[in-house]
């Protein structure tokens, strides 16, 4: 392969390091270099930041071109030039090429190398188990079943309970199906990713998903999120993010309050979740409430912004109505609920109204 690159050099520059190519991911797919090693090799080859995305098996890899690893959960520039890792399928490897030209022989062959041997990588290690396979995830939420299950469940899951620093969380959401992700593991308590598919021991190149940074990589609607907790704890961040959930709001002037909710932001207050059964009879000051809101309907928008504020000044800010227009709410608001909000105390009972609130409905 060697001396046939070599005669290629000297009559087409190009020809010779397509083959060069070709014979590095060969030696690569022999030795069964794992994902990082592939995305690398592509990186450095290119003399470009490397990148593969695999939706579907949550996997993400970031190679800049010096060889380091630096992932991104930023979405791939749909102008660069990539390989699909199936046909038609929108997992890729990309090559971070600024230029809006079309790619070159070298890049093309480079693409088309890397991505066969990533496929086989992922086939061979991350196998077909859907990402969020329900049985899978029942069977390692589900404390009364035996470890040995629960342990082969996270592995299929893509999470490693052999590696102790490995933290996952449990999300809740409305339809009732639980979804499993992956803790960072510089802080383990920072915000969720996806679990990557498949079994983590053939994974030794440490890729998977990375965290999203934002809440709007968040699944859409009221989320409770539980706590980051050791893979044979979750279901106890299971049973925390349903909790979680009940705190939750729709975010709309008919329900104000926050969509997601993580567990370990509660404290004492999810105590209250113990003491207010769904459906149950609500208390005494929800009942107030709710009279106070059927009278004016701008009532729970402003008594939500007075309780999650700093202060009234913020509050007006937050339902964009003059200060002035708010203390004139507040006193109608007042004499409606029969307390007073405005007083520390008052603020005190409020809070915990609307929160009462959300945890008895059905």
């Amino acid at each position: 392969m060697k001396e046939l690159a070599g005669r290629l050099t000297a009559l087409d520059p190009d020809a010779g390091a397509a083959v060069r190519v070709i014979g590095y991911f060969d030696r690569l797919a022999e030795s069964r270099a794992g994902l990082e090693a592939l995305v690398r090799g592509a990186a450095v080859l290119a003399g470009c930041a490397a990148r593969l995305v695999d939706a579907e098996r949550r996997v993400r890899v970031r190679v800049e071109a010096d060889g380091t690893r630096r992932d991104s959960a930023s979405p791939p520039d749909p102008a660069w030039p990539s390989a699909a890792l199936t046909p038609g399928g929108a997992s890729a490897l990309w090559l971070e090429r600024t230029a809006r030209a079309a790619p070159s022989v070298v890049d093309a062959v480079i693409l088309e190398r890397a991505a066969g041997a990533v496929r086989l990588v992922l086939d061979r290690t991350r196998g077909r188990v859907p990402a969020d396979d329900p049985e899978l995830t029942e069977t390692l939420l589900d404390g009364t079943a035996p470890e040995a299950a629960r342990l082969h469940a996270a592995r299929r899951l893509g999470l490693d309970p052999a590696d102790p620093t490995t933290r996952a969380r449990v999300l809740a959401s409305l339809d009732g199906r639980p979804r499993v992700v992956a803790a960072p593991r510089d802080t383990g308590t920072s915000g969720p990713r996806p679990v990557p598919d498949g079994d983590p021991q053939a994974s030794p190149d440490g890729s998977g998903a990375q965290p999203p940074h934002t809440d709007a990589e968040l699944p859409a609607g009221r989320l409770g999120i539980g706590p980051a907790v050791p893979v044979l704890d979750l279901p106890r961040s299971w049973a925390a993010a349903r909790t979680a959930l009940r705190f939750t709001a729709d975010g709309t002037a008919h329900d104000p309050g926050p969509r997601v909710v993580y567990a370990d932001e509660l404290g004492g207050i999810a105590l209250l979740a113990e003491l207010v059964a769904p459906g149950a009879e609500p208390p005494p000051d929800v009942h107030d409430v709710e009279a106070a809101a059927a009278n004016a309907p701008w009532l729970l928008a402003t008594l939500n912004a007075v309780a999650t504020t700093t202060s009234l000044r913020a509050a007006a800010a937050g339902i964009n109505v003059h200060h002035s227009t708010l203390q004139d709410r507040l006193t109608h608001a007042e004499s409606l609920l029969g307390w007073p909000v405005r007083t520390p105390q008052g603020r005190l009972r409020l809070q915990l109204a609307l929160t009462m609130r959300h945890l008895a409905r059905p």
